[in-house]
């Protein structure tokens, strides 16, 4: 019987610190000549006091660059940071825009490629082959959480289950009926699925095929990892990416050792940053991630600030055997950090801290309400009976250090959405 190979691209992902340190520098160096010609980036990188690509040497010299954010890419919508000529154009996605202005991102022929590289990694390094089902939960369309894993299922040999987002039945059905061995989706949909299969009044009510959940777009604790795999039977792996580093998988996700996410350092050259100072931190502490592409060519991101807080876990070889830097999962963000009666918290945190309620089940609500520039909590949440607002408080006060007002619903009871859950509800009274 054949052996998997562990790995999609041997070569790329088992590089010496010399050699990644190379290939960055020479895509480096690739990249701002290219952005050079936009007179977008080059006005960019000329207030920021870069004035000649000539002049980086070596990675080093990557801190003179100044920082790009999301408000750039909004400022230059729709294609003002597009560096290729428009013919070469294939594809684009974009934020919601939800807050503003969306995010645009364009592809060409090789940015899908390296694209569709990325995410083969990605299921590769999940245990999927050849010829293994692939449910696809995100939506196809102006998101690019659909298409990446399409793009990647073609690359990787995947039998592609093109479900899109939503119908529950319809998910689980297709599940059993095609023998799919892995999905992605949003965490937070899943207890929706869990709910569907404890509802079944005839079957095992579990899907046997089933090994494999991929999830992105939304951090989730450990206790909500463990959960999942303990009533689906599967391996839970978190994937990283996003819209402005063109797409989901395209900066990594963690291995079977789940020792940290594996950043893909021949495509990304990785910095975590105070957020207040731009300043670097020393591997091991929390900081903003950075991210700047020395491969993509339609629009490369030079010093990305994404608001995602993580810390360089290790730069040695893994257990795996891949020698890329591993950087935490995301504990959260700059801009969804919490601040009620002096203490900071991410909503990551509060879910932590409910999963280890025994009867608290996952569906979770973090009310805001701001009077008088004070801000009060109410953390809502569904549980099995004999839980209790008492319990849940109590537990949330040891846990976060402040006492919220909260109650505790029958389960099914609160807003369910078949997207990115919404955690937060912030209220002006």
């Amino acid at each position: 019987m054949k052996t998997q190979d562990i790995f999609w691209n041997r070569t790329a992902e088992t590089m010496s610190r010399d050699e990644y340190a190379k290939v960055q520098l020479e895509g480096l160096q690739k990249t701002l000549r290219r952005v050079w010609q936009n007179d977008f980036y080059r006005d960019r990188l000329k207030k920021g006091g870069f004035t000649n690509p000539e002049d980086l040497k070596s990675l080093d010299d990557l801190a003179r660059l100044p920082f790009f954010t999301k408000e750039d890419f909004r400022e230059a919508y729709p294609l003002k940071m597009n560096c290729v000529d428009r013919r070469d154009l294939l594809e684009f996605h974009m934020s919601s825009g939800s807050t503003g202005t969306p995010v645009v991102m364009a592809y060409t022929k090789n940015d899908l490629n390296q694209w569709a590289e990325c995410m083969a990694r990605c299921f590769t390094m999940a245990g999927l082959e050849k010829g293994d089902a692939f449910q696809i939960m995100p939506t196809f369309g102006l998101f690019n959480g659909g298409f990446g894993c399409y793009h990647g299922c073609r690359k990787a040999g995947l039998f592609c289950v093109p479900a899109s987002s939503g119908n529950t039945e319809r998910q689980i059905k297709l599940m059993r009926d095609f023998r799919t061995k892995g999905f992605c989706s949003v965490v937070s949909y899943v207890p929706r699925i869990i709910e569907k299969l404890d509802a079944e009044e005839k079957g095992d009510r579990d899907i046997p095929s089933l090994r494999v959940g991929i999830f992105g777009s939304e951090t989730f604790s450990d206790e909500m990892r463990r959960k999942i795999e303990n009533r689906l039977h599967i391996e839970c792996f978190d994937i990283y990416g996003m819209t402005e580093t063109g797409g989901i998988g395209t900066t990594g996700q963690d291995c079977k050792a789940h020792d940290g996410l594996h950043v893909w350092e021949d495509q990304y050259i990785t910095e975590i940053v105070d957020p207040v100072t731009g300043a670097p931190v020393p591997d091991g502490e929390y900081g903003e991630v950075v991210f700047t592409s020395v491969t993509r060519e339609a629009m490369p991101i030079i010093r990305y600030r994404t608001h995602d807080i993580s810390r360089i876990l290790s730069r040695e070889k893994c257990s795996c055997g891949r020698t890329s830097l591993r950087i935490d999962r995301i504990t959260g963000r700059t801009d969804d950090m919490l601040i009620v009666k002096g203490v900071n918290f991410y909503p990551r945190q509060v879910e932590q801290a409910l999963m280890e309620i025994p009867g608290v089940k996952d569906e979770f609500q973090i009310i805001l309400e701001e009077e008088n520039g004070m801000t009060d909590v109410t953390i809502n949440v569904e549980a099995e009976p004999g839980v209790t607002g008492h319990m849940v408080a109590k537990h949330l006060r040891e846990r976060l250090g402040f006492l919220p007002k909260g109650d505790v619903f029958p389960v099914g009871t609160l807003p369910r959405s078949e997207g990115k859950a919404k955690r937060v509800i912030r209220k002006k009274v």
